[in-house]
């Protein structure tokens, strides 16, 4: 972090006056600024959008959002697992920076968020939905609402959930909180009901809850709820944060019914990966899969994928909802909406499913912005993004200081021309407090990925987009390896 983007963010007002940007502009007239509604959903697959032409999966929302402001289609993430990457995306801050390690890992207390500028700034500040924080602190956040609300909604209800969880894990918010579970052991021991799985999460099937009782309507639900009760008494900054489509694959009966296992196709890259230049680790992930072993039959594996597909599906509804509920409340000229994943899912690319890997599928994220006066409707920007932009990007639409300095550059200049071209790296980090830490960097056509004590991979993404041409050991790329191996960063943390 430089002085220079310090400085950057100290004097984000001035720039956005300047620039003539809605927040400045409305702030300088003596009107409120704009509203912030943030989007988020977990383990959309990046290029998984009906607008960027999937043959299979159905976003009618997530599509007419694009239609109607800017698609970055080459956006990253910052670590491709829940709790690290969503730091990243609340603070503006590569993980040897955020130092949220891991899932389990509680942000280091003083840290400040996105939401600690825009309360200072003035704005009421809302999360509503899964934060994966991994302790109780607030984190600069006036209302929030997560999972263990939805538990006391649910009532007797919560052991369908558990159930189909079927296993303590935090990421789908079972417990939230690991700790509350580390002394006593998981309470829904030798409860839970055996359906039939082989390994601790299940293949995919039809959720038993009824489909206003998932966690994604209640969020839905519960940020309408608040707009109703906050928005005419200021500007709010709210973050609406859906689990979908992360396991568990149980989508709802009406969405689970669009994909059929019969009608969906395997990858193109499934089974195509050269083992001669193929990380150890990454062979061996192809190989095993104990979370669901049963994919490691192709026939097997295309039940999850439909499962899959219908959890996003379902997630794309209550995003329709949610943007129904701004234009019927008079709020869609006002707010800015941005809709992004934390990461992305495999889903069967490369014979491999999650994430915590750079293949795109793994590293990559979508992400839509809405600028109420200045987005041009249905662009599609080049450009290279990470979510470490999005908290100043948003700050400076907003015409808010930063109390901390951010690794990310403004989006805005891309925002107001999208065909802007753009010269930085972006950089991803996983695993980085083992032995065996990894980096990424992609600048330009290329991307270089740093394993400790593994092979590194090297691809050309516009020649090979499948990234089935590991170019580390070609003499002929050895300049370009080079090249980016000295752009790497945080391996020194």
């Amino acid at each position: 972090m430089t002085g220079q983007t310090s400085r950057r963010n100290v004097f984000a007002l001035a720039a956005a006056s300047a620039a003539g940007l809605p927040g400045a502009a409305g702030q300088s007239a003596g009107r409120r600024p704009p509203n912030v509604l943030l989007l988020l959903s977990d383990q959309h697959q990046p290029r998984a959008l009906g607008i960027d032409g999937h043959p299979v999966v159905k976003t009618p929302n997530l599509d007419a959002l694009a239609r109607s402001g800017v698609r970055f289609q080459r956006a990253y993430c910052a670590n491709p697992v829940c709790g690290p990457a969503r730091a990243s995306i609340w603070t503006g801050l590569y993980t040897h920076h955020h130092r949220v390690w891991t899932n389990e890992v509680p942000w280091p207390v003083g840290t400040k968020s996105i939401a600690h500028s825009f309360r200072a700034a003035g704005y009421h500040t809302a999360a509503i939905g899964k934060m994966h924080f991994a302790s109780a602190h607030t984190h600069g956040f006036d209302y929030r609402l997560d999972f263990n609300d939805w538990y006391q909604y649910l009532g007797p209800k919560v052991k369908i959930y558990a159930d189909e969880v079927g296993w303590p894990f935090p990421g789908d918010g079972h417990p939230q909180i690991r700790s509350l579970w580390r002394d006593t052991g998981d309470p829904w021991k030798d409860v839970y009901e055996n359906d039939g799985r082989k390994g601790r999460t299940h293949l995919g099937r039809v959720s038993k809850l009824a489909e206003e009782d998932h966690f994604d309507s209640f969020v839905a639900r519960e940020s309408i709820e608040y707009l109703k009760t906050h928005a005419r008494q200021g500007p709010f900054f709210l973050v609406t944060s859906f689990l979908k489509p992360h396991q568990p694959f149980m989508p709802a009966a009406r969405f689970a019914a669009l994909y059929r296992a019969g009608e969906m196709r395997l990858p193109e890259s499934w089974g195509k990966k050269d083992p001669a230049t193929t990380p150890r680790f990454i062979q061996q992930r192809m190989a095993e899969h104990p979370i669901t072993p049963e994919v490691l039959d192709p026939r097997q594996a295309l039940q999850r994928i439909a499962s899959y597909y219908g959890c996003l599906t379902q997630m794309d509804d209550c995003v329709g909802v949610m943007l129904r509920a701004l234009k019927e409340l008079g709020l869609e000229d006002d707010t800015i909406v941005v809709y992004t994943s934390d990461h992305g899912e495999l889903l069967g690319e490369h014979s491999l499913w999650q994430k915590f890997v750079f293949y795109e599928a793994s590293v990559g994220a979508p992400l839509i912005f809405r600028v109420p006066g200045m987005t041009r409707a249905g662009a599609a920007c080049e450009a290279l993004a990470s979510h470490v932009q999005l908290a100043p990007t948003l700050a400076e639409l907003c015409g808010v200081n930063s109390l901390a300095a951010y690794d990310g550059a403004s989006l805005v200049p891309w925002l107001k021309d999208p065909r802007r071209p753009s010269e930085a790296p972006v950089h991803a980090h996983f695993d980085l407090r083992s032995p065996n830490k990894k980096a990424m960097v992609r600048h330009g056509d290329w991307k270089y990925c740093h394993y400790g004590n593994d092979i590194p991979e090297l691809f050309n993404l516009r020649e090979d987009p499948l990234e089935l041409r590991n170019l580390a050991a070609v003499p002929a790329a050895r300049g370009k390896l080079e090249e980016l191996r000295s752009m790497i960063i945080g391996l020194e943390g």
